[in-house]
């Protein structure tokens, strides 16, 4: 790394006395026309295979590294298996020590290379001979990264930025940093930022990428970030930084598991050491379809995961590589369908939220859709934003139909009411939905019409009949002409001219209107009557007064008197201080 970059990724005493790789290094290189490449320097001693786990999250080009005096090593077909259960998909074969060995030594070491890589993704790749004591290969292997590095897909951005902590330390003069690699998103400077899984969060204090400050940093980025508000000793490798409270760290999920050729197979519920992102915990593992093709991992400790990670299993005892996962499904049901995990398996983000959304009652919550997800997910064809959550566009017809039609018959059973109440509507349609849902379906169809607490279908009209009509104008004529000295409710709904039920309808409709205007369970007012005395008060604005006051400016008794005297100070054209009243 030093003869390639110039800088020396072997900070530690001891590495340098040993002349071997203990922790993670770091470096990078530029290569021109506005290419910057980071490098993670990994050990790869067989000791130190859970530090090498924790630097190769996030990689996008492995250099698959054997010494040409030493050919392949069991570490080298450790790491080699680890960067296929990754995904990784591009690398380099790197022969270092070239300079020990003859010519023909060196072909067959490559032969032997190439015969092992057979079949992977590094099959076809470049051999490189290197030697960093006389910079043999150095521009042909910076010439081969460079040709690779342009054929990289960028990395999604729009996702919610995580950054695995593979390091986290105290810098004088700057305080607390965290390293690693950004694998999705975009990170800025006085960004706030929330600490996985402990749930701290905390202000992206400054940003350094590749060794430089910046403003931002992207994803597929070695990024270092200084934190404000907590200190290095706090922070542990395996934590997450991400997007603050759009996650939660897990302690189950399903995965899709390959076992690699040669390894023992497990029993279910064989502990297992499972390594994830720069994390690494213990994990119960349980085979869901019997053979370990399908598997439940449930954590020791919690972790910031999502759908399409990567994961690595090693043996519990010993400690040995035996396969990888990915993930597919977080906070999984409790019985699992292997079918429902093969679709999801198989689905985009779309295509995954029409599965949990059609699972839901009443769809799902947005910020729990985006959390299982990773992503907030794009409403393709077949999906809804309905109030706070996202449901099946299939669902929502369905369910407006099912409004309609009950509407309908609504109308038909109270032909004189202007609508059903809403909650009530709710009850029979969309018991177990938030209102909020429920309100958004109703603003979906231009057949429905919500006013106030009611609900009717926009064409239905409320018509009288002849002799309801009568009624209805002699009830507000009684009230109109009873003035302040108002008649008893009983007495007019008897003598209105229509039967008690389809009377008190009408009374309801008027009051409705608010051409009436119901002040207690006895007296009910004509609107224009009440809007009369409310002029007459104004003008004696700022005057206090008393009831005998009242009843000697309105010529009313007190059984009047004093529930128009509350119903003034409910509407604030009164206020009541102590035995008297002042005139607002």
């Amino acid at each position: 790394m030093r003869c390639l970059t110039g800088i020396d990724t072997d900070r530690l005493e001891e590495e340098k006395r040993r002349g071997i790789s203990i922790e993670l290094g770091f470096a990078h290189l530029d290569l021109g026309d506005g290419l910057r490449v980071g490098f993670v320097d990994v050990p790869g001693h067989e000791r130190f295979v859970r530090t090498m786990l924790a630097g190769a999250t996030g990689i996008d080009i492995v250099l698959l590294v054997v010494a040409a005096d030493e050919a392949i090593k069991p570490q080298t077909r450790e790491h080699f298996d680890i960067c296929r259960l990754l995904g990784v998909e591009l690398g380099i074969v790197v022969l270092t020590k070239a300079d020990l060995v003859e010519a023909e030594w060196l072909e067959l070491v490559q032969m032997e290379v190439e015969e092992f890589v057979a079949g992977s993704f590094l099959e076809g790749a470049p051999v490189v001979p290197v030697s960093s004591k006389t910079g043999l290969g150095m521009d042909a292997l910076q010439t081969e990264i460079r040709k690779m590095a342009k054929r990289l897909r960028p990395r999604e951005t729009g996702r919610a930025f995580r950054l695995p902590i593979d390091r986290a330390f105290a810098m004088k003069g700057f305080g607390t940093v965290v390293t690693g690699t950004l694998t999705a998103g975009t990170m800025a400077v006085e960004g706030e930022v929330e600490l996985y899984p402990t749930g701290r969060r905390l202000r992206v204090r400054g940003l350094q990428v590749h060794g430089k400050a910046a403003t931002k940093a992207t994803a597929g980025q070695r990024t270092a970030v200084n934190l404000a508000g907590i200190e290095a000793g706090e922070i542990e490798r395996g934590m997450v930084l991400s997007e603050p409270g759009w996650f939660e760290a897990v302690k189950v999920f399903d995965a899709r598991f390959v076992l690699l050729a040669g390894a023992k197979a497990l029993k279910t519920r064989s502990q297992v050491h499972l390594h994830v992102g720069t994390a690494e915990t213990v994990a119960d593992m349980r085979l869901l379809d019997g053979e370990g093709g399908w598997v439940r991992f449930r954590l020791r400790d919690p972790i910031l995961m999502l759908p399409g990670d990567r994961c690595i299993v090693r043996q519990f005892s010993p400690v040995v590589t035996i396969g990888g996962a990915t993930v597919v499904e977080i906070d999984p049901p409790r019985r699992a369908n292997l079918e429902r995990l093969d679709r999801l398996a198989g689905a985009n983000a779309g295509a995954a939220a029409m599965v949990l959304v059609g699972e839901s009652a009443a769809g799902m919550d947005r910020q729990e859709l985006r959390r299982r997800l990773g992503l907030a997910p794009q409403l393709e064809k077949g999906l809804l934003a309905v109030g706070s959550h996202v449901v099946g566009q299939a669902w929502a017809q369905a369910k407006l139909a099912v409004v309609e039609k009950t509407l309908a018959g609504f109308h038909r059973a109270h032909p004189l009411l202007g609508g059903m109440a809403k909650e009530e509507l709710r009850g029979k349609v969309l018991a177990k939905a938030p209102a909020a849902v429920f309100d958004g379906l109703l603003g979906m169809t231009g057949k429905v019409t919500v006013q106030a607490d009611l609900v009717r279908l926009t064409a239905h009209r409320v018509e009288l009949q002849e002799d309801e009509s009568a009624a209805r104008a002699k009830m507000e004529e009684v009230f109109r002409q009873g003035g302040l000295a108002t008649p008893g409710l009983s007495e007019v709904l008897a003598k209105c001219g229509v039967e008690g039920g389809r009377a008190k309808l009408l009374l309801q409709m008027l009051l409705k209107e608010r051409r009436l205007v119901k002040v207690n369970e006895e007296l009910v007012y004509h609107a224009e009557v009440l809007e009369a005395l409310k002029g007459q008060l104004a003008g004696r604005k700022g005057q206090t007064f008393g009831v005998g006051d009242f009843k000697e400016w309105t010529g009313v008794s007190r059984k009047y008197a004093i529930p128009l005297l509350e119903l003034l100070d409910r509407e604030r054209i009164t206020r009541r201080v102590g035995e008297t009243r002042v005139i607002l």
